[in-house]
This record gives C-alpha cells, structure tokens and sequence, in this order.
C-alpha cells in the first residue's frame, strides 16, 4: 500500500480520512447482460470533464478555458476497478496522464469516488488525474470513448463466469474486442491477468485470435512499470498473492489492420 494510502492522513493539521470499505461493500460480482439505471452520454464529447478532473479543467460555465490548446483526453481505462488500487497506483506513475475507472456496482463507485477526494486533500496537486463513473463497459465503451483515444486498457480479475451458459458474459470476447480495438489507438495495449487458469485461456485465446491484437514480446513486459503493478495493486491480487495463489496474465498490442 502506498505511503500516502492511509487511513487517516494529515494535511495542514486536518485530517483527510479515507473511506472505509466495510460500509461500502457489495455483491463480489454483477449481471453486465442486466439493465442498469445511470447516466450514460449519447457520445464521447457528452462526458464532462471537469466533473472528473477539476485540476486540469475549468467548469463549463467558467470562462477560463480559451479554447486555444487541444483539450486533454482520457488515455487508461481500467475496466471494473474494483476498489481502484490500480488507479491510484498508475496516477503516481503517469501523473500527467487522465485515466478511469469504469465499475458496474454503485456502492463500490462511491467508494473509489471517496478514496479519489480524500488522496486529493491529503496531497494536493496528485491524483487530480485519476477518476471513476459507474458504467457498464460491456455495452457503453463507445459513449465515453473516440476512436483510438484509448493507450492502455486494464481487466484486472474479471468475473470468470464459470458456467459455460454464462460465458457470454465475460468481458472479454472476441465481439467486445472489436470495440476495445476501436477505442484503442494503434499501438495500445490490452492488460489481463487473472488467477482462474481456465479464464486465463479464455482471454488469451479471445486475443490471439482477433486480428488486431498481437502478444507484446517477453522481454518489453519485463522493463514496463505497469506490469508490476497488476498483480500487487489491486486487493484481488494482493489476495491471492497471500494465498500463494497462481496468476495468469496476457497482455496484447492493438495492431493495424492487414492488407
């Protein structure tokens, strides 16, 4: 856990107290096939930005932004945060870079919505770049997304899904992949890791058979940061590693389509 990830923060004299889980628990897991009752935008320009990021964007009623540099854009999306300890590690990582976190379940959102607010007052000027929305990333990628705005895309420990009729509701398959590939630019990458072997498989064959998706070689995974973190950042992985448990990870480039 990060140094600055306390329970209780100091800050000037006050306390910037993180949220604690226990009120914030749900369900382990949600029906992505159901319908859901949330805001969606018809298109990526609906999104409002300074909901999100306030330190990098006036409100739209403010008169501040001239119009004249190009606006930032969200570049990492992590898809069903969970409790978002892989947001708030890459923030530190990428600081100048947007990134969000895209979870089904409303108390679980709140609660990363609290955790954001609170590691933003105990350290001002950090995690300003790191936000979340409670979606469906199964149905709504599109809303939110431009075509290839997206760098990096993360599904940490999805639901596996056990039951083969289920299977459909895994998100990734090879028709989501076609709309992964469309948010992602050429070039982006595609993180999984899970400790279900037979998951594992799923996702890397999914991958290995969409033909804008390639393995990024061995030795780039070893020298990239994020690697690290998707086994240690999040409270599913740091579970399993005080499990001993296994982990199977696949990580795949968007690549241009082939003549």
């Amino acid at each position: 856990m990060l140094k600055s990830d306390n329970n209780n923060m100091q800050h000037n004299g006050r306390s910037a107290r993180l949220p604690r889980k226990r009120f914030y628990r749900a369900r382990a897991h949600s029906n992505p096939l159901s319908d859901s009752h949330f805001p969606i935008p018809i298109i990526p320009a609906d999104v409002d930005y300074s909901q999100h990021f306030p330190y990098f964007f006036p409100s739209r009623s403010s008169d501040d932004d001239d119009g004249s540099a190009p606006p930032r854009k969200i570049r990492f999306a992590d898809i069903g945060c969970g409790f978002g300890g892989l947001l708030v590690g890459l923030s530190r990582l990428f600081p100048d870079t947007l990134m969000i976190g895209m979870e089904l379940r409303d108390k679980v959102t709140e609660y990363v919505k609290e955790r954001i607010l609170a590691l933003r007052a105990a350290n001002p000027g950090q995690y300003e770049n790191i936000s979340v929305v409670r979606t469906n990333s199964m149905k709504y990628v599109p809303n939110y997304f431009e075509k290839g705005q997206l760098s990096k895309m993360f599904f940490l420990f999805p639901d596996p899904h056990f039951k083969e009729k289920n299977h459909r509701r895994r998100v990734i398959s090879l028709q989501l992949l076609d709309e992964y590939a469309y948010a992602l630019e050429v070039g982006g990458i595609i993180y999984t890791i899970t400790d279900v072997d037979e998951l594992g498989d799923w996702m890397r064959s999914c991958l290995e058979d969409h033909p804008l998706f390639e393995a990024v070689p061995e030795e780039e995974l070893e020298a990239d940061p994020v690697v690290r973190l998707l086994s240690s950042a999040t409270e599913e992985g740091q579970k399993v590693a005080r499990n001993g448990g296994q982990t199977f990870r696949a990580v795949y480039r968007r690549i241009s389509e082939k003549e």
